[in-house]
């Protein structure tokens, strides 16, 4: 089993092959303990590197394309209504799809503004958010509003109604209809193409911007590694004042507005 990874080794994704190793080594890991063996081969595989990602800069919305997205949800739609906070939701709260979709409105507390999060809805059934244990977000009064007029609209307002409801059947939304008909909306804004699930860094990368704490937005989001929320530290504003540093450090250096401009060649 011993060997090394290449692309005329494997076809799948680095990704995939990660996946089955981590399987097969929890069941060498499994049975070593049984004593069934006495060694672990997957220990042996150099893994395969993760290629770099097509998006190295995150995408994210600003508030004025946020707006024109949730504007550009036909208001004659039959899920528009629910789309429209979904979307609004999402991006302010930094909340999962599948824990939007099972969002319920036992879940939202207008009183203490905050949104709790206690279940997901993935693959089919309710079970609880990715990191197992639930969790709350701040919720701001722009949110509340909408959720509120949300709530009078709907038909399914019970407490263990769910928020995000079919406006017609009170079930669950299709997780894959409701990702193709985001896209669409972005399209039709105009704005930047994004994947739903990058609402998220709109959430995350908005509030390190704003100054909130990396840990409390790593507890917010459910990270269960920090250095997954990290990558919105670089939004965040200069309370330590290292701007002035580097304003001390080069303040000797001649403006380049007053050196004269180059002789390019052949001009």
């Amino acid at each position: 089993m011993a060997g090394r990874w290449t692309s005329s080794t494997a076809t799948a994704s680095a990704k995939t092959i990660q996946n089955h190793l981590n399987f097969l080594n929890g069941i060498f890991v499994f049975a070593m303990k049984r004593e069934w063996a006495t060694t672990n081969p997957v220990l042996l595989v150099d893994r395969p590197r993760a290629p770099r990602s097509a998006h190295r800069r995150l995408r994210f919305l600003s508030p004025e394309d946020l707006a024109a997205v949730v504007r550009a949800v036909p208001a004659d739609d039959l899920l528009g209504d629910v789309e429209r906070p979904l979307y609004l939701c999402a991006a302010m709260t930094g909340l999962r799809q599948g824990e939007l979709i099972g969002l319920r409105w036992c879940d939202v507390d207008w009183t203490a503004g905050r949104v709790r999060v206690a279940e997901s809805y993935t693959r089919g059934a309710f079970d609880t958010p990715k990191s197992h244990r639930g969790r709350s977000v701040p919720m701001n009064d722009q949110l509340a509003g909408e959720l509120e007029r949300h709530f009078q609209r709907s038909r399914w307002r019970d407490e263990r109604d769910l928020v995000f409801a079919h406006p017609l059947s009170g079930g669950v939304l299709d997780a894959s209809k409701l990702r193709k008909r985001f896209r669409a909306a972005v399209a039709r804004a105009g704005v930047e193409d994004l994947t739903f699930h990058e609402l998220r860094h709109t959430f995350g990368t908005r509030m390190s911007a704003a100054g909130a704490p990396l840990r409390s937005i790593q507890a917010w989001m459910g990270h269960a590694d920090a250095s997954t929320t990290e990558i919105y530290s670089h939004y965040a504003p200069d309370p330590a004042g290292e701007a002035g540093y580097a304003e001390k450090a080069f303040a000797i250096v001649a403006p380049l507005a007053s050196a004269p401009a180059p002789t390019l060649p052949g001009l």
